[in-house]
């Protein structure tokens, strides 16, 4: 098998996919972080590629940086200054070569994830 990874934003506020929401990848190796790729969710809060395919896959600790506080702003959230929360980074190893899906729930005032399937 090989390995690459995908996610899933859902606007648990809005009861529906988080569409527009950027996300950016970065490799993480001790202090430092490289960026990979951004990328934008689509009308069913999924990007449109993989964010790591298979042929770019190495095992390792990466980050995701979703972008909620710009997503909110522009599906009319009210603005608080400065927003609760803003970019949600969430920060996890990959050690094999398998499928990681890295799924988002996100309100204005709270989020959850976890390793998907």
């Amino acid at each position: 098998m090989t390995g690459y990874l995908t996610t899933h934003v859902l606007d648990t506020a809005r009861g529906c996919p988080a569409q527009g929401l950027k996300i950016d990848l970065y490799r993480v190796d001790g202090d430092s972080r490289e960026h990979i790729r951004s990328l934008v969710t689509n009308d069913d809060g999924r990007t449109d590629q993989q964010i790591l395919p298979a042929e770019e896959f190495q095992t390792g600790t990466y980050e995701l940086m979703f972008h909620v506080g710009a997503y909110l702003d522009a599906n009319g959230t009210p603005p608080e200054d400065p927003r609760f929360l803003d970019q949600v980074p969430i920060r996890f190893g990959m050690s094999e070569a398998a499928h990681y899906h890295v799924p988002l729930l996100v309100s204005p005032f709270g989020y959850s994830t976890y390793r998907g399937s």
